[in-house]
C-alpha cells in the first residue's frame, strides 16, 4: 500500500536518473517542476522550445543550465513533434507536456512515423493524496477519452492497472462507480459495470479486483457499504476508481483537489513511455509529483 505521494519520489529516486522531454518547455511551472525534480535526481532534462525564454524563466527561478540540453524550436508544432522523437530515438524515456495545447502535443505523440503509440488507447490516470483516504486514491480517465464504450473501458482499466504494476501493487482493487449501485437495463453505465466486474470474476481482466456498479461512497466508506447491504472486497479499500465518462471523472478529479484538500500527482498510459500531461490549473507540486510518478514507473 502507498498511502503518500512522496513515497513516490522516493521510489524515483531509488532508480537511475530518468532522461525526460519537455516539448514547449518555455513555462514556469513546468521548469520550476523540474527544477525540483533535477535536484531530488529523479530526471535529467532536455527542453525543447523557445531558447530566449526558456533561458530567461530559468534564470529567475534559479535553474542552473549548464549541462542540460536545450533544442531551440520556439514553433510549438515543432518543439512537439522533436521532443517525441527524441523519445522515440531512445534519448529519453519520459515525455512532458510545456506551453503547448494538449491536441498539439498527442497529435506528435499518435504521429504514425514517428510516434509513441503502443495499443489502440491512451488514458489519464490520476493518483490523489487526501486527509480523507488511508492511502492514494486513483482515478481514471479525467482527461483523454470522453465517453467510452465498453472495449474502452476495459482499455483504462488496463492502462492503470499497468501502472498500479508498476508501483508494487500486485491486486489493485477497482470500482466502476456511478450514481446506483443496481443493475438498470436502461442506465448503460450500470450495464457496463457489470459486465466488467463478470469478465474480472470469470479471469477475463485478471491482475485486479474490480466490483461495479458502485456509488462514490460505497467504494471509499466500509460503513456507507455496509449500511447499503453491499458485500464486496473493494468497497471501502479501492485503490482506482473508473468513472462513467470524463465528466464525471473531471469533475471528482478537480473536486478533490480544489475542495477536498488532495494533492495530486498523473501520467498519460498506454504509449511507449508515460506523458506527464497536467493540466493548467494544476500546481507546480503536482506537475513536480506527476514527475516522479513518470519516474517511478519508467
Amino acid at each position: 500500500m502507498i498511502a503518500k505521494l512522496n513515497e513516490l519520489v522516493e521510489i524515483a529516486k531509488s532508480k537511475t536518473t530518468q532522461k525526460i522531454s519537455v516539448a514547449a518547455a518555455g513555462d514556469v511551472d513546468v521548469l520550476e517542476a523540474i527544477k525540483n525534480a533535477r535536484d531530488k535526481g529523479i530526471v535529467e532534462p532536455v527542453l525543447v522550445g523557445d531558447e530566449a525564454k526558456v533561458k530567461e524563466i530559468s534564470e529567475k527561478i534559479g535553474l542552473d543550465l549548464s549541462g542540460i540540453e536545450i533544442l531551440n524550436h520556439p514553433d510549438k508544432i515543432e518543439a512537439s513533434s522533436v521532443a517525441v522523437q527524441l523519445v522515440r530515438d531512445g534519448k529519453a524515456n519520459i515525455l512532458m507536456k510545456g506551453l503547448v495545447s494538449t491536441g498539439i502535443l498527442l497529435k506528435a505523440v499518435l504521429n504514425k512515423e514517428y510516434g509513441l503509440r503502443k495499443g489502440d488507447l491512451l488514458s489519464h490516470v490520476a493518483l490523489f493524496e487526501t486527509p480523507y483516504y488511508h492511502k492514494l486514491l486513483g482515478v481514471t480517465d479525467a482527461a483523454m477519452n470522453v465517453n467510452p464504450d465498453l472495449p474502452e473501458k476495459i482499455g483504462i482499466i488496463k492502462n492503470a492497472v499497468e501502472l498500479y504494476h508498476k508501483l508494487g501493487i500486485d491486486n489493485p482493487k477497482v470500482a466502476i462507480v456511478g450514481s446506483v449501485e443496481t443493475i438498470n437495463p436502461r442506465m448503460e453505465a450500470t450495464m457496463h459495470a457489470a459486465t466488467i466486474s463478470m469478465m474480472n470474476y470469470r479471469k477475463q481482466i485478471t491482475g485486479c479486483i474490480i466490483d461495479g456498479p458502485l456509488a462514490i461512497d460505497g467504494a471509499v466508506s466500509k460503513r456507507a457499504s455496509e449500511l447499503k447491504n453491499i458485500t464486496s472486497d473493494v468497497a471501502g479499500d479501492v485503490d482506482l476508481i473508473l468513472a462513467p465518462n470524463i465528466d464525471g471523472a473531471n469533475i471528482l478529479y478537480k473536486s478533490l483537489n480544489f475542495l477536498g484538500g488532495a494533492t495530486s500527482a498523473a501520467v498519460i498510459m498506454g504509449a511507449r513511455v508515460p506523458i506527464v500531461l497536467t493540466s493548467r490549473g494544476d500546481t507546480e507540486q503536482s506537475k513536480y509529483l506527476s514527475i516522479a510518478l513518470a519516474a517511478a514507473i519508467s
